[in-house]
């Protein structure tokens, strides 16, 4: 057993990734490769799903040879992926018809409309526990079908495929055209308690059922790999932020993690029912072992934090590595009054409004770059300080500790900040790596390397904790500021088709 491994494919928003872990859980090696973000139009993100595979191959390529391993030193892999980003492709070519559309993307915001219009949301939310959203997979599909020429046609013909990242992966290594219940659940086409595609609301969107794949459970052999991984069990697929939930080892109800990567996405183990929720947060499957009945997640999901420190980097040009931020941040003792709102493709949780656009507010000559730096990592802090109240609101138990992972998490001002204005400790792991960790995690009980859950608990470890400190006044002061500042970013874009 020692010298065996498990592999974590995560194919995220703005890169690939391979992290081989051994027996305990640790890193053994890492290999990373970014890929493009195209924007066609104003509010339209997507993805070359052909350049997300050639980086896919090389990252495992590079991984294994890190480890000094091959193919045959692996017991299993497993997937983790952004989860609502679409890709339709070609049966028997296996080549997309179209770039993958993004789960940032908001062109679906009129079909959007016309389905509440027509259905009604209630209908949509009660089977899938989703909004309407421009956030989901489905719509994005239905858009697809609607404007690539001919595409309709063969969709009912079965020749083309829809899937999301995973299922695209799973396709390319194995030829299995299946996905598993979290990214399911993210379509607007699952139903939650059947745990299987609904045919109303696929006829509500106009969806060929025979393009679909076949839904499986987070942690089964789907197949085995061909090619860089040539002989390896492909045995997980979890959405990143299931994935996640399962690597911080979140197994009992009531248990809570946030991952701060492009968006964040705080979710809440709700055990085996689903929690229908009335304050603007989404329910959904957090994972499901084999033959076992599903565990099921509150999340409140936010479009833009990591992502709104590229844009600093990028486009205004401020720092030139994300890292510097926090440097930046530290020149000055606060924000100086200013309040970045980063919707710059409408608001998700808690308010789910596609019709908001960033702002930032409150500049007066006084305001620095330092300032704006730390409003930058203050707008990831409070705008999860949103998505507490609504789960605290919808479960009626005061959050008391949050663990925390992802690219953001090691930024010790944003912790601290975090911490300050939920006013609870804030907990990161040893291996903040979990969105890659619980995919391996799952591929590893899948195949029998680990035997159950209590031993992936018992390899949790913590690494840092921060604990608040701030004035219950001032927290207070600030709340009311940034919901002024939410408030002005309302309404920007204009209903119209």
């Amino acid at each position: 057993m020692a010298d065996q491994y498990v592999a974590a494919i995560d194919q995220g928003t703005t890169s690939s990734r391979c992290i081989v872990f051994d027996a305990a859980g640790q890193i053994v090696s890492v290999a990373q490769r970014e890929h493009r973000q195209i924007y066609p139009q104003p509010g339209w993100v997507e993805h070359d799903a052909e350049e997300i595979w050639a980086a896919v191959e090389q990252v495992v390529r590079e991984a294994l040879a890190s480890a000094s391993i091959g193919a045959d030193g692996l017991v299993a892999v497993g997937i983790t992926n952004q989860r609502e980003t679409t890709v339709v492709w070609d049966r028997a070519t296996g080549r997309p018809v179209h770039h993958a559309i993004v789960w940032q993307d908001t062109r679906t915001g009129p079909l959007l409309r016309r389905l509440e219009s027509e259905y009604g949301e209630r209908r949509f939310r009660e089977r899938t526990g989703l909004p309407l959203a421009t956030y989901f997979a489905g719509p994005k599909l239905r858009w697809l079908l609607e404007n690539v020429d001919g595409l309709r046609d063969r969709a009912e013909r079965g020749e083309v495929l829809f899937g999301t990242m995973d299922s695209w992966l799973i396709w390319k290594l194995t030829g299995r055209h299946v996905t598993d219940v979290t990214n399911a659940s993210r379509t607007l086409l699952m139903n939650l308690h059947t745990l299987d595609w609904d045919p109303e609301l696929l006829d509500a969107l106009g969806i060929p059922a025979a393009m679909l794949p076949e839904i499986r459970s987070s942690a089964e052999v789907y197949g085995t790999a061909g090619g860089v991984l040539d002989g390896v069990p492909v045995a997980s697929a979890l959405g990143d932020q299931q994935a996640a939930l399962f690597g911080q080892t979140c197994f009992r109800p009531g248990e809570a993690k946030c991952t701060y990567g492009t968006g964040s996405f705080l979710l809440l183990n709700t055990g085996e029912s689903p929690v229908s929720s009335s304050h603007g947060l989404l329910t959904t499957v957090g994972y499901r072992i084999g033959d076992r009945p599903a565990t099921y997640a509150l999340e409140g999901a936010i479009a833009v934090t990591g992502s709104l420190v590229q844009w600093l980097r990028d486009n205004l040009g401020l720092i030139s590595s994300a890292p510097e931020v926090e440097e930046l941040a530290r020149t000055v003792e606060d924000n100086g009054g200013c309040y970045v709102v980063p919707a710059f493709s409408g608001l998700f949780a808690p308010h789910w409004r596609s019709d908001a656009r960033g702002v930032i507010a409150g500049l007066t000559g006084y305001v620095n770059k330092g300032h704006l730096a730390r409003a930058v990592l203050e707008a990831s802090a409070w705008q999860t300080r949103e998505v507490v109240d609504a789960m605290n609101a919808e479960e009626d138990v005061t959050l008391r500790r949050l663990r925390v992972d992802g690219g953001m998490a090691a930024n010790g001002l944003l912790m601290q900040f975090l911490a300050d204005v939920l006013d609870v400790p804030v907990v990161r792991p040893q291996i903040s790596e979990t969105t890659c960790l619980g995919a391996a995690y799952a591929a590893g009980l899948a195949v029998g390397f680990w035997p159950d859950l209590e031993t992936l608990r018992a390899q949790w470890r913590q690494d840092a904790q921060w604990q608040p400190a701030m004035d219950p006044a001032h927290r207070d002061r600030e709340l009311r500021n940034w919901r002024k500042a939410v408030d002005r970013s309302l309404g920007w874009v204009e209903d119209e088709d």
